[in-house]
């Protein structure tokens, strides 16, 4: 194992420090119900005073700001990290000029939040879309604060930008460690991070980029531990593996690599159990472990798919990773703009043998069963994409079938069998997850652990190959163009006039202008989408009353901190609802049609109300608008004369995006 950089990184130490600060902050405060400003500013001066006192102790310099630029002009003057600096760039723009559209974030990362803001603490949401209460808080802490202060979620991108700024670093320094040589490492720090998984969220709320950081920093710091010698390095990966699956429950399978990367510095326990004690609880604060407990408390389940009835099964579990793995291959190299998809689609829905697509579709989400790919690479479901994963394959090939200029250098049979041990977990660590995923992105779910992985490929790619071959710093080249191109033309946050343009070319007479033409305006109105139904509802209602399941809620919210939004469930009685203060609700048709076992009049009269206005509503480019109805509650508590028989419904649905 290379001795070089065995010294802590401490802007990421920082960023770590922060990142459990604000997850153990959000469950204390929740305990003793000060979850609003005067609770955060109280333990922002305590944290900060501690926070100055370690650095103080550690005697950690900062450099000058002369220092700092010079350094910046030096590092950025040649070309892949000039190119990097644009993509950085783009990045930055984008999540500025644009409010978050993320689905998921829109749906229940933030909404939960505002519920609990708005209740003073964490609690379990009364509602029928349980992911607002069984997902990993992670990233929802790290963003509760901005929330909170700024009265708006425009600044939340903030998390996952700053996470992006330490790829590079982190990527350097990982691969090294795992056996990349040093020249080769620089070339990709700077490529690694146009994965378009990382790109596209960079700019956005999604949760898989600041777990591909965590994931990164835990294994980095683990491997600089066994090195140094260093306690606090080993406390540093610690944490770091704490936030990884504090993030994302779907995160617990890294642990296997992890352990084995911090194992040899175990020893450094008996010296520092006391303190070492200390950090172990504050890792427990800031990892999964809350959540487990109360999903456990709450529905019976530590995972919460109990409650959530999401589709993890664990029938087929070969079929589950022959698909999934088929699925991450495709996905990984599909081209960034597919204009193809459609005929794809036909042609997968073809090509499946009947016996098999019956047996697919009662396991994984429709697009996963049939194999379709999107027409364009967005955050919702994007892997690390053509362009790396290309190269990887490529370098591979080269270097291992072709003439080196040098061989690798020896290692001891012990350091082999050790970083051999750390990348075959790494490759097998997806498996528990891959066995039971039913859902249509799996690409995206390994997001965090493709740093881990991709030195397998590099392992052959001797000091100075890449220096040598035009050829190859030219696909280099061409990756930052696409991805920046991406970029740019992305729905989610585009830099170029596309509704304009759009609407004043004949998008009706194209199918694929037609199909970009509605993406984009989709897109455009995600992060607002019920501000039609907002400018109807009445003034006089502080709290609204909702019929929903999986709708992007956190629009009804704005301008937050004015109005509150309950769920009301089909066991919900009107005397129930009235005594939380709701007068008004809002009904999704669909949602109503697919959970509620009685008909819409049959339940107006149960709860003594009448029908406002209806609306129809397209809230994803993937599916028909829905229709919505504002439902008044009348003067009285008792239920109207029954005049209908309940109707039941189907309780089936599909989710396209799950996280």
């Amino acid at each position: 194992m290379p001795r070089y950089c065995a010294k802590t990184s401490w802007p990421l130490a920082c960023w770590l420090f922060l990142c459990v600060f604000l997850n153990c902050d959000g469950w204390l405060l929740s305990a003793v119900h000060q979850l609003n400003a005067i609770g955060y500013l109280v333990s922002f001066v305590l944290g900060a005073a501690a926070f100055v006192y370690f650095f103080r102790r550690q005697g950690v310099r900062s450099r000058s700001l002369p220092q700092v630029m010079s350094r910046f002009r030096r590092r950025f003057a040649r070309v892949f990290p000039g190119a990097f600096l644009v993509l950085t760039g783009l990045v930055f723009l984008g999540g500025l000029l644009y409010p978050p559209t993320n689905y998921d974030g829109l749906s229940y990362r933030e909404p939960r939040v505002l519920h609990w803001l708005a209740e003073g603490q964490w609690h379990w949401i009364h509602t029928l879309f349980h992911r607002l209460n069984v997902r990993a808080c992670g990233f929802e802490w790290l963003s509760t604060p901005l929330i909170l202060f700024t009265r708006t979620d425009r600044t939340v991108f903030l998390i996952n930008f700053i996470s992006f700024l330490f790829l590079p670093g982190l990527t350097f320094s990982l691969f090294m460690r795992l056996g990349v040589r040093p020249r080769a490492a620089w070339y990709w720090m700077w490529l690694f991070p146009t994965g378009y998984c990382f790109l596209l969220q960079a700019g956005s709320i999604a949760n898989d980029l600041v777990s591909a950081v965590f994931a990164a920093a835990a294994l980095d710091f683990a491997l600089r531990a066994r090195v140094s010698k260093s306690i606090e390095q080993f406390w540093l990966s610690c944490l770091a593996a704490a936030l990884l699956t504090g993030a994302k429950s779907s995160n617990l399978p890294l642990l296997l690599p992890w352990s084995i990367a911090i194992l040899p510095s175990l020893p450094l326990l008996w010296r520092y159990w006391a303190p070492t004690m200390a950090v172990a609880v504050v890792a427990a604060g800031c990892s999964f472990l809350p959540v487990a407990v109360l999903n456990w408390k709450h529905c019976g389940d530590w995972s919460g798919q109990a409650a959530e009835q999401a589709l993890f099964k664990k029938d087929y579990p070969v079929l589950h990773v022959a698909q999934n793995g088929t699925l991450i291959v495709l996905q990984n190299f599909v081209p960034p703009v597919f204009p193809m998809a459609k005929a794809w689609d036909r042609a997968m829905s073809n090509a499946i043998p009947a016996q098999l697509e019956e047996k697919l579709t009662t396991i994984f989400e429709g697009g996963a069963a049939h194999l379709t790919l999107p027409d364009m690479q967005t955050e919702e479901a994007a892997g690390l994409g053509l362009g790396v994963s290309a190269l990887l394959l490529i370098t591979f090939a080269a270097t291992f079938f072709g003439a080196k200029t040098a061989q690798p250098a020896t290692l001891e049979p012990r350091e082999k069998l050790y970083r051999a041990a750390i990348l075959a977990a790494a490759w097998v660590s997806p498996l528990p997850l891959l066995m039971v995923s039913g859902a249509t992105t799996p690409a995206r779910y390994l997001a965090p652990q493709y740093a881990w992985m991709a030195p397998v490929f590099l392992l052959h790619q001797t000091g100075d190959w890449t220096v040598r071959r035009r050829w190859w710093r030219g696909l280099g080249i061409v990756i930052f163009a696409v991805a920046a191109l991406l970029v740019v033309i992305s729905p989610a946050r585009p830099l170029w006039p596309a509704n304009l343009v759009l609407s004043r070319v004949n998008a009706a007479g194209h199918p694929l202008l037609a199909r970009a033409q509605t993406v984009y305006s989709i897109y455009g109105g995600r992060a607002d989408g019920f501000a039609p139904v907002r400018e109807r509802l009445p003034a006089d209602a502080p709290t609204i009353g909702v019929i929903t399941f999986d709708d992007p809620e956190t629009s009804l919210w704005r301008p937050f901190g004015t109005r509150r939004i309950r769920h009301v469930l089909p066991e919900d009685t009107r005397i129930s609802i009235s005594g939380l203060g709701i007068k008004y609700v809002l009904v999704n048709s669909e949602t109503f049609q697919q959970r509620y076992s009685e008909s819409f009049e049959h339940w107006l009269n149960r709860m003594n109300a009448e029908l406002s206005w209806r609306m129809p509503l397209g809230l994803r480019a993937s599916r028909a608008a829905v229709e919505w109805s504002l439902v008044r509650l009348r003067d009285g508590g008792g239920p109207a004369e029954i005049t209908s028989a309940p109707v039941s419904f189907p309780a089936n649905s599909e989710h396209v995006e799950h996280d």
